[in-house]
């Protein structure tokens, strides 16, 4: 009798701590199959605090729970905290300020990007929300929408975008174009970044300077239609962080001359940042600033200055470019583009074309 009663309550025991171990052996599996979240849990995770975060906000409704929030634009209403904390994520690039990963999705799509800005980076809480709603609203075909901002307790950010498998214009240019279609595609990725531009200065009545444009945050359509993307992303950094970025702009050879601090980024320095990026697809090489800027100099890096102030543009471009630009009657539409590149870099920010006068002029160069 006594045995009958312990093999009773032990089996049944025994039973439930194997179905306890089996239930943790596959969950941890499965963990590793999915690989790494974005972000670590923030103790409780994403159960209560996500439920409460996933109340119905609507297109760019802002929904906040304890110390979270999640801003929701077009194309991101489906996303909820446990997604975007827990998505699987692969790091693509890192900054000083920020790590960008590319992360498999559970709602919404399948694959994007998520940009997460570190929290002694970041602006506060409010200050992000409201400079997130501008930016989230901002939507044009040249242009990488914002599906949404989540602001985690510690004061991280966390920005969710589409993923483009064609990758950025920096590696399209590394990788080289194909010189049998290379001045058709300059011209169109030109044309499209102009777009997309006009639209962040002058589709609102406030203007939204993007403060860092530069050919790696320029993404491509398999089609090589090119997308803006960052914009204003110095908007959700302190003024610290964002001015490392500046410097890392100058650097790099895309920082206009009269800018000082970030906060101070105008159209007029976009438009700097767009001159060097027609160079750059000129001339299929990085630009680097080797030299420190004279004020009485004309404003470019000097790998490009002397060719500029000789008007040499064979030197600065391929031979073979020449060559099909003088075979397809297209040399002055060269030397036009060349002209207009160099304009967009002048010296004096009020002498600089707008975006509305560029898109007129490419397009009738690109005729």
């Amino acid at each position: 009798m006594r045995k009958a009663v312990i093999n009773a309550v032990l089996f049944p025991a025994l039973a439930v701590v194997l179905a306890l171990a089996v239930f943790y052996f596959v969950r941890r599996r499965r963990r590793r199959r999915g690989g790494r979240s974005v972000l670590p849990s923030h103790g409780g995770g994403g159960g209560a605090r996500a439920d409460r975060l996933q109340a119905p906000g609507g297109s760019g409704g802002y929904v906040a729970g304890g110390e979270e929030a999640l801003v929701r634009f077009p194309g991101g209403e489906a996303l909820t905290v446990a997604a975007i904390l827990e998505a699987p994520g692969e790091v693509v690039a890192k900054s000083a300020h920020s790590t960008l990963y590319r992360a498999g999705l559970s709602a919404g799509e399948a694959v994007a990007l998520l940009r997460f800005v570190r929290p002694a980076c970041a602006a506060g809480a409010e200050e992000a929300a409201a400079a997130a709603r501008i930016l989230g609203a901002a939507r044009h075909p040249n242009l990488v929408p914002i599906r949404a901002l989540y602001v985690g307790p510690r004061g991280e950010k966390l920005l969710v975008h589409p993923f483009y498998a064609a990758g950025s214009l920096r590696r399209f240019l590394q990788e080289g174009i194909n010189d049998s279609q290379r001045w058709e595609i300059i011209c169109k990725l030109s044309i499209g970044i102009v777009k997309g531009l006009d639209h962040l200065h002058a589709a609102s009545q406030k203007p939204i300077i993007h403060g860092n444009l530069k050919t790696n945050n320029i993404m491509l359509d398999a089609d090589f239609q090119p997308r803006i993307s960052d914009f204003g992303l110095y908007l959700l950094l302190n003024p610290a962080a964002a001015q490392e970025m500046l410097e890392t702009s100058a650097m790099q050879g895309y920082k206009a001359p009269e800018l000082i601090k970030m906060r101070d980024a105008t159209r007029e320095s976009d438009i700097y940042s767009l001159g060097v990026i027609m160079l750059e697809m000129l001339a299929q090489k990085e630009i680097v600033n080797d030299k420190p800027p004279n004020a009485r100099d004309i404003h470019l890096p000097a790998s490009f200055k002397d060719l500029v102030l000789e008007r040499k543009i064979s030197d600065a471009f391929s031979s073979e470019l020449i060559r099909q630009s003088k075979n397809s009657g297209k040399e002055e539409n060269l030397n036009a583009y060349f002209e207009l590149a160099t304009a967009c870099c002048n010296p004096s920010p009020s002498l600089r074309p707008d975006t509305k006068k560029i898109l007129k002029r490419l397009e009738d160069i690109a005729r």
